[in-house]
């Protein structure tokens, strides 16, 4: 089942969601919009590899906007915190977003219960386009979950993304066992 506009509120005064900042115009009929945060990242390396660590090079957008170019990979993050305790989320790109030809997630669109971050955001685009910080990039979409719950992302002793940061996270395939 997916939250309603007034669930969601239920959920944040109960302390189940936690948003912040949270800006109540931000609030749509099912879901919450989200924006892009000040820093992107690129890999450093043309190849990537998955069994080693891939390393990124941060960029500070300015207030000018920067251009994303087609066949690179750019990191981003969201300026909101967010946390779920009783509920699954779900980001998805804004529709405006997509119509510019930018797509906000390459896999990773579905958060764990437990989650407790900023959504870091792999981010493409089909012909260049100038991203600006603050601008509306996405939806959290919340699902409630049935039963109870064993094992939260952030008591999870494996949770590889549990550090809180304003900037883009670099993929951490790296430290699994395969």
């Amino acid at each position: 089942m997916i939250l309603t506009d007034k669930k969601i509120l239920e959920a944040i005064n109960n302390g189940e969601i936690v948003i912040e900042p949270f800006r109540r115009d931000c609030l749509g009929t099912n879901s919450y919009d989200v924006h892009l945060g000040k820093f992107l990242a690129r890999y450093k390396d043309q190849v990537l590899d998955a069994k080693k660590h891939n390393e990124i090079e941060h960029i500070e957008m300015p207030e000018e906007g920067y251009i994303l170019y087609p066949g690179i990979l750019y990191l981003g993050v969201t300026e909101e915190y967010t946390e779920t305790h009783a509920t699954v989320p779900f980001l998805e790109g804004k529709s405006s977003v997509g119509r510019l030809g930018i797509d906000i997630h390459a896999t990773a669109g579905k958060g764990d219960v437990g989650f407790c971050n900023t959504w870091t955001l792999e981010i493409s685009c089909t012909q260049p386009v100038r991203v600006y910080p603050g601008m509306p990039i996405g939806q959290l979409i919340y699902f409630r979950v049935e039963g109870d719950i064993e094992n939260y992302y952030n008591r999870k002793k494996n949770a590889k993304y549990i550090e809180r940061t304003v900037r883009p996270v670099e993929s951490m395939m790296w430290k699994n066992t395969f």
